[in-house]
């Protein structure tokens, strides 16, 4: 008989769909929540019961505590599962819910608040003994300290939200005169993902890879890591791909991880699920980075490689009962791939949008965690991540091929994916770890290999999606009894008025230049919010000269203008946009 009886759901999208089934497995109700472009989401219809949060974006809906709440109150729930985003790591959140006489399924409030502050989070792994880079001993209030830090102990430094996590809210500076638009761009970041904008400093290890390790812990004081994973590829600091366990670890480095995370969370009183993450740089330096207090997105690799089900696990901490007391080794290997709405052949540029089809592989060792289906709206106010593709195998290189057949497989139409990425990731010498000449592995991906390496080799439009031809068809014929492809004028199937199968196949409606427009306008590159102009009205610029920030699905992407004159803006700053908008007109310099 277990104490929670009816779980409200605090979310949406993938992560609202993953807690709604385990509430099922664990054999308690799920409430959905939602806000306007969510009401016919697929969490909404998986869940038992659904309230409506009547408004559009994140403040009037996920981030209301007090609708959130009321949601609880009218359906009868007596526990709230936050997710991950949102209001999971809030302190004041998680203590309401606790005051409304309701479970929260997470760690304490307090725990909350000494490991969600970078600062105090920095000064418990000292304490313990976690190993850890320079940084400031408490935020900085202005963009001089932060440059006074860099010229004390170089560049480059980290800008990092002090209340926050999943990358937002991090810059990392590595000139002196870039400092200041750097601090001011992280902390309008925290402020609008977290609702606090204090930031502090730290060195920042280059090319590092990026590391962490998954515990779950429990009221009767067992901490247990359930395992480690590597999430070093990323971009604009949000991963991308992450596996478990972390490949290429000596026994010796694994060990000190899992003993640095479970002495943090320990000495923090942590209970539920959590991770802690550090860096790990080509020397072998390990430096803490931070602890996420929720639930993590690239959980289900864990899941995979553990056998243990880790929401149901905070479910069943969250009943009072006790874990084993020690650590879990892994079984065999998998990975996850973040299928995003992004455009990786346009610099990731997210793409909200209708899904037209959506086929999702499957077969041996194949999940897929999704959030989204056929004709789902992809809203432009919230994150870009549509589903997950979590692929596992008795070891990395029998994971890698799956991943392989899975990945060609997948096919999503009417909005771009970063699949075409992950396609060519799995495929480079880098990530696969092939051994070098003198024998030793060839890993070499780390949290910038994205933003350079990759970005070097493969050019941009090799990842681009073939645009949809409507003078050709794609179908085929049968030779001798076996199929033969052919593309062919559509005139002769509109001539003998057959059907036109297959055309356009695989082809992803946001994958087109939306963005292009006359050499004297300056256009938006994706639907979104036109946040701020960088120059003001009817000023002269040059060609190349970053002119305004969009923002879409939590991202701030500059625009930039193709032509020198006189900046005369169209839009004003604050208004909705589409794609391909024109937002300013470049008058020719006299």
């Amino acid at each position: 008989m277990t104490r929670i009886s009816k779980v409200l759901i605090a979310n949406r999208g993938e992560i609202a769909v993953r807690v709604a089934r385990a509430c099922a497995d664990y054999g308690v109700a799920s409430v959905a929540v939602y806000a306007d472009s969510d009401a016919d989401a697929l969490h909404v219809r998986l869940a038992d019961e659904a309230v409506a949060l009547d408004g559009a974006t994140s403040s009037e809906t996920y981030l209301d505590a007090a609708k959130l709440l009321a949601a609880a109150a009218a359906t009868g729930a007596d526990a709230v599962h936050p997710g991950y985003g949102f209001l999971s790591e809030n302190a004041d959140f998680a203590r309401a819910v606790v005051a409304a006489g309701l479970v929260w399924i997470g760690p304490p409030a307090e725990a909350i608040e000494l490991l969600g502050d970078k600062i105090s989070a920095r000064r418990l792994a000292e304490r313990v003994g976690a190993p850890l880079v320079a940084g400031t001993s408490g935020p900085v209030d202005s963009p001089a300290a932060a440059s006074a830090f860099a010229e004390e102990h170089g560049l480059p430094i980290a800008i990092k939200a002090a209340f926050g996590g999943g990358g937002r809210g991090l810059r990392v500076a590595r000139r002196l005169d870039e400092v200041e638009e750097l601090f001011a761009a992280a902390g309008r970041e925290a402020v609008a993902a977290f609702g606090r904008g204090e930031c502090f400093v730290e060195q920042f290890l280059e090319s590092p890879r990026h590391i962490e390790a998954q515990v779950l812990a429990d009221e009767h004081g067992n901490v247990v890591v359930v395992g480690t994973r590597d999430c070093s590829l990323q971009r604009r600091n949000q991963k991308l791909v992450e596996e478990a366990p972390a490949p290429f670890l000596t026994p010796e480095q694994r060990e000190r991880i899992h003993t640095a995370a479970r002495d943090i969370c320990a000495a923090a009183g942590y209970r539920s699920a959590g991770t802690v993450e550090f860096l790990l740089d080509a020397n072998g330096v390990i430096s803490f980075l931070e602890v996420n207090t929720r639930l993590q997105v690239e959980h289900p690799v864990t899941e995979e490689t553990s056998g243990i089900d880790l929401v149901v696990g905070q479910f069943r901490v969250a009943d009072g009962l006790a874990l084993g007391a020690v650590d879990v080794e892994p079984r065999g290997h998998s990975f996850e791939f973040r299928i995003n709405a992004e455009d990786p052949a346009r610099g990731f540029l997210p793409g909200p949008g209708t899904i037209a089809e959506f086929r999702a592989p499957s077969g041996p060792g194949v999940r897929v965690d999704s959030g989204v289906e056929r004709n789902s709206v992809v809203s432009g106010q919230f994150d870009s991540m549509l589903a997950k593709l979590i692929v596992t195998g008795a070891t990395r290189d029998e994971a890698l091929r799956r991943a392989r057949r899975a990945l060609a497989e997948f096919e999503v139409e009417g909005v771009p994916t970063v699949l075409p990425f992950h396609r060519a990731v799995v495929d480079n010498p880098d990530f696969i770890g092939a051994e070098s000449t003198a024998g030793e592995p060839g890993f070499g991906v780390h949290t910038q290999w994205i933003e350079t390496t990759f970005a070097e080799r493969v050019p941009a439009q090799a990842l681009a999606i073939e645009p949809a031809d409507p003078s050709v068809v794609s179908t085929w014929i049968e030779l001798d009894g076996r199929r033969v492809a052919m593309r062919l004028p559509a005139a002769l199937f509109a001539a003998s008025g057959q059907a036109t199968a297959g055309a356009g196949a695989g082809v992803s409606d946001g994958a087109t230049d939306a963005g292009a427009g006359s050499a004297s306008s300056v256009t938006a590159p994706m639907a979104g919010t036109l946040l701020r102009w960088l120059v003001d009205d009817r000023t002269e610029i040059d060609a190349g000269t970053a002119v305004a920030v969009v923002e879409a699905m939590k991202m701030e992407t500059p625009v930039l203008a193709d032509a020198t004159g006189v900046l005369r803006h169209r839009t004003e700053a604050g208004s909705t946009i589409a794609s391909g908008e024109i937002l300013a007109e470049i008058d020719p310099a006299s």
